[in-house]
């Protein structure tokens, strides 16, 4: 009687076709080892890493792209809500018939002051929230604070409003400051990722050569402000399709106006107090809110699931362990650099320019001529001509480094004097097209300014230590100028003129200086970053070769080159209690936890 075959073949034993399998591979007991476990036979270790290196440049893409899409849609949805509540709140009718004696006209002012007032102590608060939360985190909650505002506008009252508004004023200069260091960043690791073998090559405690980012630099800077100014267009979209069919034509608003362009003050001076048609129904006020929450929440989503993050976990640890009260204190010591004292009037006037824009042009010149129903037009006209002109800061390789930001600045030279001595009638048409011209080309202006800064800093400040605190001051200088332009509305049209008029000539000049200094060697003074002084001992900090030493550290010669991570307060002991040999390396306190057990470190094992 022949034994049933086995239900399942016997690990080792031979197949029914012998002893070599369909390969020619031996089975069973004699089979070779290197061929179960060893590497595979065609396997390419240098495509393979060219590959994974590839991958990790398309991520970082991918960061820039998220995070300028995400700043653009939170940017659009807050100053397209921001504008379409104004205008409707400005209408006598629509207060009265939909809020009565609520008193809507404070309720706005109080929210514009929570707006343009909070941002003036963010220098306080900002470095300990990136620091904190984290760059990448920081830019998910201040978008989030922003959809918070819209949120508030479904049910209009001041304990709605009002709150919400000094919560966005304090999430302004956070958000910015932390978008501009995480565009730095991911430039910087686009070269670390395209430059591998030069930094095996170099090893991993070498930093990169000065300014071997700057061209990846420009490329993300041009993507990110292509976006960013698309932002004033999106915002104009509740407009176009929206509350324009509701609006009164010129003749009715701009009834009573006697002075437009120079000749004005204020804003709109005698602009009629009724300027809807009829008044729009609740149902579509909601349905336009819900879209623009949406669209919030849809930045929200892109900066959480799509951004990565700026640092590795351990540098993340490195930022925040140099102390609380020296990341609170070192904007202030930045103060010492003559770079950015030179830098500050631009920073003025990249934030006076943008109000200009949006108030003084886009108001004062434009619906004070051609009417309301037009205003949409013509910060789409501003929108596209800067996104368009951002991509000329790609030419910044092949020209002087001063080039850019002389040349925004030449070109909105001419135009402030030229609406110096222009001022259009009220209510004629015919000169439109000198409006669309002015506002076109006032956003070529402003994208070579707001690339050329933020490129500039990127480039003089390659530390990764210090850049978020020099975006913090440059997003904070920016939020003064736009407190400055609020404090200032109702001044005369010339008067607003010579004051950015001024400003714009000081930072010219100073930038210049600035540069001039730089080319003769003087030495600028950057406060010292303190070393990270780590309060709990991981796994990382006992390595004897610190990989994640900051640059920094290892330019200094840290404690993490040295052979312990830890970074712990170190000592040499008195010469009389030494009871032996002195030890190799430096001796370290034991922390209290050791004192405590009676031990001496991990030198006692």
């Amino acid at each position: 009687m022949e034994a049933e075959p086995p239900l399942y073949p016997v690990a080792g034993a031979a197949g029914p076709q012998g002893d070599e399998d369909r390969l020619g591979v031996p089975d069973g007991p004699e089979a070779p080892l290197d061929e179960l476990v060893g590497a595979y036979p065609n396997y390419n270790e240098e495509e393979e890493e060219r590959r994974y290196y590839r991958r990790k440049r398309l991520g970082v893409l991918k960061n820039v792209v998220a995070a300028s899409a995400g700043g653009m849609l939170t940017y659009g949805v807050y100053l397209g809500l921001l504008q379409m509540q104004l205008i409707l709140h400005y209408d006598e009718t629509y207060r009265e018939v939909k809020y009565g004696n609520m008193g809507l006209p404070d309720i706005d002012s109080k929210m514009l002051m929570g707006i343009n007032v909070t941002p003036i102590a963010a220098l306080l608060y900002t470095p300990v929230l990136i620091r904190f939360f984290g760059t990448k985190w920081m830019m998910f909650l201040a978008v989030g604070i922003y959809a918070l505002f819209v949120s508030t506008n479904y049910w209009e009252r001041y304990y709605t409003l009002v709150p919400s508004a000094v919560a966005l004023g304090m999430a302004i200069v956070p958000l910015w400051a932390s978008m501009g260091n995480y565009i730095t960043r991911m430039a910087q690791k686009y070269y670390e990722y395209s430059h591998y073998k030069e930094q095996d090559e170099q090893g991993p405690q070498q930093r990169p050569p000065r300014g071997s980012h700057a061209p990846y630099l420009l490329v993300f800077q041009a993507i990110f402000y292509s976006f960013f100014h698309l932002s004033f267009a999106c915002a104009q979209l509740p407009m176009i399709y929206f509350l324009n069919h509701y609006l009164y034509d010129l003749n009715h608003t701009l009834y009573n106006v006697q002075n437009c362009g120079s000749n004005s003050q204020g804003i709109l001076l005698g602009f009629n107090k009724t300027v809807l048609r009829t008044l729009p129904r609740s149902r579509n006020l909601i349905v336009v809110e819900s879209v623009l929450m949406a669209v919030a929440f849809l930045a929200m989503l892109l900066v959480l699931g799509l951004c990565g993050a700026a640092y590795r976990p351990t540098e993340e640890i490195d930022l925040r362990s140099v102390g609380w009260g020296n990341i609170f204190q070192l904007p202030f010591k930045h103060v010492r650099d003559f770079r950015l004292r030179h830098l500050v009037p631009f920073f003025i006037y990249s934030g006076f320019e943008v109000l200009f824009a949006c108030t003084g042009l886009a108001l004062g010149y434009g619906v004070c001529s051609v009417g309301l129903e037009r205003l949409a037009y013509l910060l789409v006209a501003y929108s596209l001509g800067a996104s368009a002109s951002s991509a000329l800061g790609l030419l910044g390789p092949w020209l002087p480094r001063p080039v850019p930001l002389v040349a925004g600045a030449g070109l909105h030279l001419l135009l402030t004097l030229s609406l110096f001595f222009w001022a259009p009638k009220p209510r004629a048409l015919q000169h439109i097209w000198i409006l669309y011209t002015v506002a076109v080309l006032w956003g070529v202006g402003s994208a070579l300014n707001k690339t050329g800064i933020s490129t500039l800093l990127g480039i003089l400040y390659e530390d990764k230590e210090r850049q978020d605190f020099i975006f913090t001051i440059y997003h904070w200088w920016q939020a003064v100028a736009i407190f400055t332009v609020y404090l200032g509305s109702s001044l005369p049209m010339k008067a607003k003129l010579t004051v950015l008029l001024a400003t714009l000539v000081a930072s010219a000049a100073s930038y210049l200086w600035m540069e001039q200094k730089l080319r003769r060697g003087v030495v600028p003074r950057q406060p010292r970053i303190p070393r990270p002084q780590h309060k709990v001992r991981g796994y990382r900090y006992l390595e004897e070769d610190n990989s994640d030493e900051s640059d920094a550290e290892g330019e200094r010669g840290g404690c993490g080159g040295g052979g312990r991570g830890d970074c712990a307060e170190e000592e040499a002991p008195p010469a009389g209690l030494r009871p032996g040999p002195e030890p190799a390396g430096l001796y370290r306190r034991p922390c209290p936890y050791e004192q405590a057990q009676g031990g001496d470190g991990p030198e006692e094992q």
